[in-house]
């Protein structure tokens, strides 16, 4: 059975997080069709990750066999991610914007699970693989949007997963998910309200298509 490596990043819990709960949906989603298959899931804001340090740098660099003490276990952390990340059949991140770009623990997942001559090079390990990335934000990025190029969620990620790592990357964007908690964007809660509708709708739809494509 299909195996789904779903990472949340998210500093908000359930209820209160958009793409908490659009990743949500998304799983519920794929465990329907997958209910004997195996769902690998992180929670980078409850239990993140190291930032990666000169130990695990040089480790990534260096012969294994030479590897000291120390490097071998900060470069565990990273062949653990990294096969994580090879063994799944389709990957759900989580990834809200904060200050125009992704939260700092997801960047530390993908600086530990980039291993040039593995994961990145000229023959990724994991190419191919489907992820679908929710990418929540508060405001409205979108092209012709007066905020268009302050958006470096989807522009970052689409060439870190899509072209260092030869993924098949695919975006579920809830937008204006601050409507109903900033009085200044009191007129914009029904687009607000569509949006969020769209992305669980989307979510839905996507782990449907991908569980059925995956399973033929």
């Amino acid at each position: 059975m299909p195996t789904l490596l779903h990472l949340d990043s998210s500093a908000l819990l359930q209820g209160g997080s958009a793409s908490r709960d659009v990743t949500d949906t998304f799983r519920k989603a794929w465990e329907e069709q997958h209910p004997g298959g195996t769902v690998v899931y992180r929670d980078l804001a409850a239990d993140p990750l190291p930032h990666l340090d000169a130990t695990s740098i040089t480790a990534g660099f260096a012969d294994p066999s030479d590897h000291s003490p120390e490097q071998q276990a900060a470069f565990a952390v990273r062949t653990t991610l990294a096969t994580e990340l090879e063994q799944a059949d389709a990957v759900l991140i989580g990834a809200p914007m904060y200050n125009f770009t992704i939260p700092s623990t997801l960047k530390a997942w993908l600086d530990h699970v980039i291993l040039m001559g593995r994961t990145a090079g000229d023959a990724p390990s994991a190419a191919g693989t489907p992820v679908t990335v929710v990418a929540s934000r508060g405001g409205s990025y979108g092209p012709g949007t007066p905020r268009e190029g302050f958006e470096f969620v989807q522009t970052y990620l689409q060439k870190v997963l899509g072209d260092l790592l030869g993924l098949e990357v695919d975006f579920i964007v809830p937008e204006l998910t601050f409507a109903r908690s900033n009085p200044a964007m009191a007129d914009l809660v029904e687009l607000a309200d569509a949006s969020r509708a769209k992305a669980h709708e989307d979510a839905t739809k996507k782990a449907k298509a991908l569980a059925s494509r995956l399973a033929a």
